[in-house]
């Protein structure tokens, strides 16, 4: 009866009830604050989520919409070094790839050229494949992926490094760095074509745009020959908008090549097997390349005539500044470079400076002895007799002629001469 008595009492009247029932709220109130605290750990000052999952920005949206492009189709990523920019190509629903955006690079490492070694700090250069396991959300650099770098040609020709990524954070050694912002939109591009189906994005890293006239400026780089074989892959894609298929053999790039025998690889560094390509776009690329390379003959011939005019002045400053017996410091003569339409006559004025100095005739020095003369600064004519410039100089009362005058002026004294005998 007691127990049934208890069993039907109201629960405020209960013992101890007061005291569970607070331990309750308490558990509860410990639960929602823990969730709390793990919502703030995925999430950061802004309250957005976590970083990796958050969606692309409206303006990239906009663009995407205009350029008839789905949310989740591939994309495909070119850097160029000396530009500091990367762009972002996604493909639409034709299946050819449009750019969609171009991000500047906040910072990149090293100089123009492929990386060699761990620790020389050398952005890579050359074809990567990204796949999502290559892809890191819990970067200390905000947000970034992986590069894959070596790959098979790099391991091919003994190159090493590790952690080469496209990160933010605006720091790198011997990365791409971006902005947090920016890499926020490459990442989660990346993840929606990862969504949308695309195994691996292709990353080409250029030292520049691979156009004829930045071939020509750079064409007596050691790199050039390595240049020239990117620039095969870049004029595929050129040509055809499409990301190319990238094999290795011999030890160098091949691109969109197919093996006439089926189920035979291409293997770095073993000798290509028979292999072919598309004859459209074998002609294509064939067709671009002849014009790019006549267009960079007449480049290069141009900057090797402009090479050869600057040596020739520079040679000839040197030849002037010896004869009139001085340095370039003390005669006035600069070696700097000349604008190519005054050059013919500042050669002349030069030559005839030249043949000046070697003329007795020709005044070589002022009353003190001392060399005034250089090619560009003639020397002031000086006025008067030899007796007039010696009373200007050494006449003890009085004051002394000015060069202007070019007379000795007038003597005056205040003595009184006596009275003559």
């Amino acid at each position: 009866m007691v127990f049934g008595r208890l069993s039907k009492s109201p629960a405020g009247l209960y013992p101890g009830s007061r005291r569970r029932s607070g331990r309750a709220a308490s558990r509860a109130g410990a639960l929602v604050l823990a969730a709390g605290v793990l919502a703030a750990c995925q999430a950061d000052e802004f309250g957005a989520g976590p970083k990796h999952l958050r969606p692309v920005s409206e303006s990239i949206k906009r663009k995407m919409t205009d350029l008839n492009m789905s949310s989740t189709s591939p994309i495909m990523i070119r850097i160029f070094k000396e530009e500091s920019e990367l762009e972002v190509w996604k493909q639409t629903r034709t299946g050819k790839f449009k750019l969609l955006d171009e991000f500047e690079i906040c910072k990149w490492s090293g100089k123009l050229g492929p990386k060699f070694k761990e620790g020389d700090r050398q952005a890579p250069e050359g074809f990567y494949e990204i796949t999502p396991a290559l892809m890191n959300p819990n970067s200390s650099y905000h947000l970034a992926f992986n590069l894959g770098y070596p790959n098979k040609y790099d391991r091919s020709h003994g190159r090493t490094g590790s952690h080469l990524m496209v990160h933010g954070a605006c720091s790198s050694r011997g990365c791409y760095a971006m902005t947090d912002e920016q890499v926020e939109d490459i990442y989660a591009l990346a993840r929606e074509s990862f969504k949308g189906g695309q195994r691996s994005f292709q990353v080409q890293a250029f030292p520049f745009r691979m156009t004829p006239e930045n071939m020509a400026r750079h064409r007596d780089n050691d790199h050039l020959g390595y240049w020239n074989m990117l620039k095969t892959g870049y004029d595929h894609f050129e040509v055809t908008k499409t990301p190319p298929k990238v094999s290795v053999c011999e030890k160098k790039y091949v691109f969109d090549a197919t093996t006439l025998v089926e189920g035979v690889p291409f293997r770095a560094s073993a000798k290509c097997p028979e292999y072919q390509v598309s004859p459209r776009i074998a002609s294509a690329v064939a067709s671009k390349q002849r014009k790019d390379d006549q267009k960079f003959q007449q480049l290069a011939a141009k900057f090797d005539s402009r090479d050869e005019r600057q040596q020739r002045w520079e040679n000839r400053s040197n030849r002037l500044a010896t004869a009139l017996g001085g340095g370039t410091e003390e005669t006035g003569i600069t070696t700097a470079a000349i604008p190519s339409g005054e050059q013919s006559a500042a050669n002349e004025e030069a030559t005839a400076a030249v043949a000046g100095a070697g003329n007795p005739a020709a005044p070589q020095a002022d009353a003190t002895g001392t060399a005034v003369e250089t090619a560009f600064a003639p020397q002031k004519k000086s006025g008067g007799s030899a007796t007039g410039r010696f009373l200007k100089r050494w006449v003890p009362f009085g004051p002394k002629a000015t060069e202007e005058e070019g007379l000795v002026g007038p003597i005056t004294t205040d003595v009184v001469p006596g009275a003559k005998p």
